[in-house]
């Protein structure tokens, strides 16, 4: 049980250093978001699930963040109100809800560990592949987000994920047939694709190369761990599509 919280913990510390990050962000943007707010939003998603309470809380949770957030905004200055509150619950969602789906996933009965490792090798081959792939075969721009990602790169990260779905089925406690595993890396690949994308507009946006200089030569924690928020979310829930985990 210790290794459970030791992992929760550190889902945490991930979320608020995230969280932080995106704060930086939003400030350079102009408009702050509402901190305290986000900050225990963030802290209530990560402790709910990791209690086994995140789906029967879920909507008082959501409900007092945006009371609270539209609340508290009423006291700052009114320009800006509306990109206050949009950026807090942006905030609350992007780094605790989808972090939420990594601590659901260690908390399933039996193959809790071995499903989180597989999501993070997952992702992790996601982003080598893609990089990999890309710097020696990519032609093609994919996006005008981040033009260094190619079509190619994508492509070949996906094909070898998928492949790498499809292996992960010979371990028998999952009870995955072959095309199962197959769809369960393609998903996971292009949400945690996506992710990493969504990461770059924010950046983009922000006019900022990295979020932060936490991880020394690889930039902030958002820029290190963006794949794995839409990975995660993606794996989860594909376990429940697949059937390997009841609906709720």
């Amino acid at each position: 049980m210790f290794s459970i919280y030791a992992f929760d913990a550190l889902v945490l510390v991930i979320g608020l250093i995230a969280l932080h990050e995106l704060s930086q962000l939003c400030d350079r943007k102009g408009q702050p978001l509402e901190y305290p707010v986000a900050v225990l939003g963030v802290c209530a998603y990560v402790i709910l699930a990791a209690f086994g309470l995140l789906q029967k809380w879920e909507g008082a949770l959501l409900t007092a963040v945006i009371i609270a957030t539209f609340w508290l905004g009423m006291y700052g200055a009114q320009i800006g109100y509306f990109a206050r509150t949009a950026y807090t619950l942006l905030g609350v969602l992007y780094v605790g809800k989808l972090l939420s789906y990594f601590v659901l996933t260690r908390s399933i009965p039996v193959i809790g560990l071995a499903c989180t490792l597989y999501v993070i090798i997952l992702v992790a081959m996601t982003d080598i592949m893609g990089m990999l792939i890309g710097s020696l075969v990519g032609r093609t721009p994919l996006t005008k987000i981040s033009p260094k990602k190619t079509i190619e790169g994508s492509a070949g990260a996906l094909l070898v994920v998928a492949g790498l779905g499809v292996a992960g089925t010979f371990y028998a406690p999952f009870h995955l047939l072959w095309w199962q595993g197959m769809l369960l890396g393609a998903m996971t690949s292009v949400a945690a694709q996506a992710g990493d994308l969504a990461e770059s507009a924010l950046k983009r946006d922000a006019g900022v190369k990295d979020t932060g200089t936490v991880i020394q030569g690889h930039g902030g924690v958002l820029d290190r761990f963006d794949s794995y928020f839409f990975g995660g979310m993606a794996f989860y829930g594909g376990l429940h599509v697949l059937g390997v985990l009841a609906m709720p």
